[in-house]
């Protein structure tokens, strides 16, 4: 086997990773944004419900994540009588999602609190319910100053998606992995499997400048 014929399959298996990445991200970004803001809340209920996420899948592997969503919780649906089996991209999206939310819920947090007291007491003087003031000040000023984190976290969760290799969906790695088994061809795999990592990292740091640039230019002309 030619290694040229080796970009078919790996082809195939990045086209899910990219999937991965994707829907994993768009949902990172939601519970972030969730979990940033409930943990500022002043309903204990919501503030202790964020609080918990934020510091469950902050503290506990991915990996251990993962496996618990596609092996560990349909024997939980079993004993309580309901089937709770995932598909396995199911699985890697949300063990990804829940994941980097948790990471980036700290980051809307910390760009939250940093916006500067007399924002909040200006929309307080022109009578802005405290929803009002949340939208249209605080998360205007705060979104340019998460962006960086987040481009990070983006890059890393596309990284991440290698774990899901492990419960045999078939991302680039899983596709790397199956050719190598077969061929033992290690270097030229891995090399490959290296740049094609590299590359995507390359192509989701762009885009994540080019939006980290948007968003600054919208707060610019929202000033």
């Amino acid at each position: 086997m030619h290694w040229t014929e080796y970009f078919g399959p790996l082809l195939e298996g990045a086209w899910v990773t990219i999937q991965l990445t994707a829907y994993s991200t768009v949902l990172g970004a939601i519970l972030a944004f969730l979990a940033g803001i409930g943990k500022l809340s002043r309903f204990v209920t919501v503030r202790v419900l964020s609080i918990a996420y934020i510091e469950i899948f902050r503290g506990t592997s991915l990996l251990v994540q993962l496996f618990w969503l596609y092996f560990a919780l349909p024997l939980a649906g079993i004993a309580i009588g309901i089937d709770l089996r995932l598909p396995p991209i199911l699985a890697g999206v949300l063990a990804l999602g829940l994941n980097i939310g948790a990471y980036g819920a700290e980051v809307v947090r910390g760009a939250i609190v940093a916006v500067h007291r007399d924002q909040r007491e200006a929309a307080r003087a022109l009578n802005f319910t405290p929803r009002q003031t949340l939208l249209t000040v605080i998360i205007p000023q705060a979104l340019p100053e998460m962006m960086p984190s987040f481009g990070n976290l983006a890059v890393q969760n596309l990284k991440d998606t290698a774990l899901v290799s492990l419960i045999s969906l078939g991302d680039l790695a899983f596709r790397a992995e199956q050719i190598r088994n077969f061929t033992q061809d290690s270097t030229t795999i891995y090399t490959m499997l290296l740049f094609a990592y590299f590359g995507m990292a390359l192509v989701l740091t762009a885009i994540m400048r080019s939006v980290e640039l948007y968003v600054s230019r919208w707060r610019t002309g929202r000033s």
